[in-house]
């Protein structure tokens, strides 16, 4: 059957300018880390993109390494862009970034023009896609000099493999060298894309103000802290989650403990008296910075996209409100 998104989809969804650009993203958008990998239902994902653009969610997050295995979300996301979204190409951004290990030797992974460009190629192709919206420098390189790669990304651009380059998990101080050399170049940086939720608050240090500065947009991954930030975990553990499988570590360090448990119950009582899931909370709670173009949810059915972008329809706080979530995180 032949997919024809709903006409609303663009009545209630927020979109909020990248920085100093023309480009505006949904204020909620689609990562593909997990949940659209090669050992996932196929028709899964196809439900979940399907119903995120009926929802207005118009950004779809690659990586080179998403899946399991590596390089298979791009297969989904290209099986599917072909079978249902391709009418709607103009309507999506589809961002892809490179920098983890993909492939064996010394040009398979960090931040050399070699792996970049190569990886870009590979990942066109895998997506079938003509061009990615964004491309991004998934993290920084101690070992390779920053105009090399932010010229990688520069040359990206101007070859037409994408329309805007970004940087990822790049510290205040590297974010603003690489911002001044992309201008340079006349490739100004997009966006920058660091973790950042109600547990990991990083970003407040001086990021936020290098990126205001500098007119660069923010996109946070992981604004639930990997599923922690929301009632999975409150009562038990559930068999199928990865903090079951990983002992309660999961991928960023994120640890399932009672203390932070305790302290997501309380985190409940304020979502609950506002009208809210503790998602939605944890949702708005990072949206509620200026700067902040966009949360990056992950998901792993469509009941978990529809809650997340009800988020949006509260999303300002009293003074006490935000006074009391502090008392409860510190």
């Amino acid at each position: 059957m032949n997919y024809l998104p709903l006409d609303t989809r663009y009545d209630t969804m927020r979109y909020n300018r990248s920085g100093r650009s023309g480009l505006r993203l949904p204020a909620v958008s689609l990562g593909l880390w997990y949940n659209f990998g090669g050992v996932d239902p196929l028709e899964n994902a196809r439900a979940m993109l399907r119903r995120a653009f009926d929802l207005g969610v118009t950004h779809f997050d690659l990586a080179n390494n998403y899946g399991p295995p590596p390089g298979s979300a791009e297969e989904t996301l290209g099986l599917i862009m072909k079978q249902d979204l391709a009418p709607y190409r103009d309507e999506l951004i589809i961002s892809n970034k490179a920098g983890y290990f993909m492939w064996p030797g010394p040009y398979g992974e960090w931040g050399s023009r070699k792996y970049l460009i190569a990886s870009c190629d590979q990942s066109l192709k895998r997506t079938g896609l003509d061009y990615f919206d964004i491309f991004y420098s998934h993290r920084p390189d101690p070992k390779t000099p920053l105009e090399e790669t932010m010229s990688a990304l520069d040359y990206i651009v101007r070859s037409g493999r994408a329309l805007y380059v970004g940087i990822s998990t790049y510290s205040p101080e590297q974010t603003r060298q690489a911002s001044q050399i992309l201008r340079d170049l006349g490739t100004p940086c997009l966006i920058h894309q660091p973790r950042y939720n109600m547990f990991d608050r990083w970003i407040e240090e001086g990021l936020l103000d290098v990126l205001d500065e500098e007119g660069i947009g923010c996109i946070c991954f992981s604004p639930l802290a990997q599923g922690i930030l929301t009632n999975k975990y409150l009562d038990r553990v559930p068999d199928e989650s990865r903090a079951a499988k990983y002992e309660g570590q999961l991928h960023w360090g994120d640890k399932v403990n009672q203390e932070r448990l305790a302290k997501v119950r309380e985190l409940r009582e304020i979502a609950q008296a506002r009208g809210q899931t503790m998602a939605q909370l944890a949702i708005a709670w990072v949206l509620r910075h200026p700067g902040m173009t966009s949360a990056l949810i992950g998901a792993s059915r469509v009941s978990q996209i529809e809650d997340a972008v009800s988020a949006l329809d509260n999303l300002s706080f009293s003074e006490e409100e935000l006074s009391s979530i502090e008392a409860i995180l510190n």
